[in-house]
């Protein structure tokens, strides 16, 4: 049956809100809560304050239907250079990871194309500079764990010293400025990846139940300036002879290679490029069907798109979903203040546009991915992009991509250098990742339309209205056996420095409502790194053990108050959606 027009468009808040649902919520609006005149002498509130906000979600059919892998993880390849993975072993480490599967995790970013693959077992003395001297006095454990690891069957875990993980941790932690300074000096050394390190990381990925996706060097060139397919080759059947479940993708950024390493591949090499890895895995039996993703371009700008659209021309057939990605600022001169943009936060839907009207126009019914998504590019801002303000844009980037249809969105980073990353140095899950787990454990694959009255403003000539109250809605995650088949999950950001009332209205009326509402914690406020659920602190409670989430029962039929610049996810429990029942 088709679906009433009325219910093709997202509203997030205003100005699209349509008459026909008005009509259908107005018996709501007609109480006196909605506008109240101030009390004698009192003092009038504004508008927007005293403002009760109408809200209703067609739970009839879903708009989209993403992958059951939408919210997914990378690595970059950076964390490996001149050092190896072990630390990827830590229980805590894994036991985070596994919290937001099913994923995908890409093994890929800027230094991708700096990658190369050696069939080498990382004794002491291929190791690289720095301080390594440390970990030789490990050496036998490592060896002997690493024989152990070989006969494991099942989830395959080194069992290393605590104290090699933690030197290894720290040394990681050392490699920001040193690639900060590549980064400016746009002088790239070699990384390269053993067998070993390789084992390390399928090994993590198994463990934390993702599918890995590891991207290989596009950079590696010959004369002619084809793709040289090599040490591609090596990996591939290393990789086949134990069996490693692997999806592939080649290159990061093509449209950046001028400027990183003053080299060009138009769009037809590339797209000759990506043919010549897919007859590599062909020829390979274990990986003649596996996936493979790209063209990974960055943000869709007039060149970007430019190769994306001679790309998808010529090579669109051989690539399993299109992949880009989206960086919403400049980490080295971003401010708390941008974190809370709407035009900023507006960018992405410009974006997924244009990026969708060329695969659409190419391969029509090619999924589209986000490949790479961060709160901002050159490594993010420490005290910004690592604190409860950066969930503002990493929620809308979920919310946005979903219902415009984008099927994956890969976050950048996992575990990683600079400021971006879900958790860090010291393993503690930051902001962004207890609100990536809620979403994991809350929001699932079908999208829902959402219609809001109660923000209507007149628009200004020449003037954009961009809301700063952002509602979603999903029927909630099938995983999460706390709720039947049928039940909704709403997600709503408010950007306003005020409390925001919400009134479930239509079929969301008089329902069992469930309130996981996400704040700051302590004095730090939006720059906080550390944050409460329901008033609750999030702290793990020991390696292997995650807080409890417990929600709020908001009682039938009580109006949602949302605090000001606030993150809440809602549960309603007994609607039986039919959309959500499938």
């Amino acid at each position: 049956m088709k679906m009433p027009q009325r219910y093709l468009f997202p509203i997030f808040g205003s100005s699209l809100w349509l008459a026909s649902i008005a009509l259908m919520v107005q018996p709501l609006i007609s109480t006196a809560a909605t506008y109240r005149r101030p009390a004698s002498g009192g003092k009038r509130r504004g508008f927007m304050e005293r403002t009760l906000i109408l809200l209703d979600v067609n739970t009839r059919s879903p708009v989209k239907i993403l992958n059951e892998n939408f919210l997914s993880l990378q690595l970059d390849p950076s964390i490996i250079k001149d050092g190896w993975l072990d630390f990827l072993s830590s229980k805590r480490l894994v036991t985070l990871a596994r919290g937001l599967s099913p994923a995908y995790l890409r093994f890929g970013g800027k230094r991708t194309d700096f990658l190369q693959f050696h069939n080498l077992k990382n004794l002491a003395k291929f190791r690289g500079p720095g301080p390594d001297y440390y970990l030789k006095n490990y050496e036998d454990d490592i060896v002997r764990s690493d024989i152990a690891l070989d006969k494991q069957k099942g989830c395959k875990l080194a069992n290393h010293p605590e104290m090699m993980l933690e030197l290894q941790r720290e040394k990681a932690a050392q490699m920001q400025l040193v690639l900060l300074k590549e980064q400016l000096s746009s002088i790239y050394s070699n990384i390269t990846i053993t067998a070993r390190s390789l084992d390390k990381l399928y090994n993590f990925a198994d463990c934390a139940g993702l599918h890995l996706i590891f991207g290989l060097n596009a950079l590696h060139r010959n004369p002619d300036n084809s793709w040289n397919g090599s040490s591609t080759l090596s990996l591939l059947k290393y990789s086949a002879g134990k069996k490693y479940n692997i999806s592939w993708e080649l290159g990061n950024e093509p449209n950046s290679y001028r400027t990183m390493v003053a080299r060009t591949v138009n769009s037809s090499q590339l797209a000759q490029d990506y043919i010549q890895l897919r007859t590599l895995l062909q020829s390979v039996r274990f990986y003649s069907r596996s996936s493979l993703y790209g063209p990974n371009i960055g943000r869709p700008r007039k060149n970007a798109l430019l190769l994306l659209e001679g790309f998808m021309k010529n090579a669109g057939s051989v690539i399993d979903a299109v992949t880009w990605q989206h960086y919403y600022m400049d980490g080295r001169v971003a401010k708390v203040e941008d974190f809370m943009k709407t035009r900023l936060l507006d960018t992405l839907t410009e974006h997924i546009t244009k990026v969708l009207k060329v695969a659409k126009t190419h391969t029509p019914g090619k999924k589209v991915w986000l490949g790479g998504v961060g709160p901002a590019w050159a490594g993010g801002t420490n005290n910004l992009s690592d604190t409860y303000a950066a969930g503002f844009l990493w929620l809308n980037t979920l919310g946005m991509a979903a219902m415009q249809g984008i099927d994956v969105v890969l976050r950048h980073s996992f575990f990683d250098y600079g400021y971006n990353h879900l958790v860090d140095q010291h393993f503690n899950p930051l902001p962004d990742y207890w609100l990536s787990l809620l979403f994991k454990q809350l929001v699932g694959p079908r999208v829902l339309a959402v219609h809001v009255a109660g923000l209507q403003r007149k628009p200004r000539p020449g003037r954009v209205i961009r809301d700063k109250l952002r509602i979603y809605a999903h029927c909630t995650s099938f995983q999460n056996h706390n709720y039947v088949r049928g039940s909704i999950t709403i997600y709503i950001i408010n950007l306003h420095r005020s409390r925001k009332k919400i009134k479930l209205a239509g079929t969301l009326r008089n329902k069992t409502v469930h309130q996981y509402l996400l704040q700051p914690m302590g004095a730090d406020g939006l720059q906080a790194k550390f944050v409460q659920l329901n008033g609750e602190p999030l702290v793990m409670l020991d390696d292997e053990t995650f807080p409890e989430l417990k929600p709020q029962t908001l009682r039938t039929g009580r109006t949602i108050a949302l605090p000001p610049m606030a993150i809440g996810f809602y549960v309603i429990k007994n609607i039986n959606a039919y959309a959500c029942r499938r």
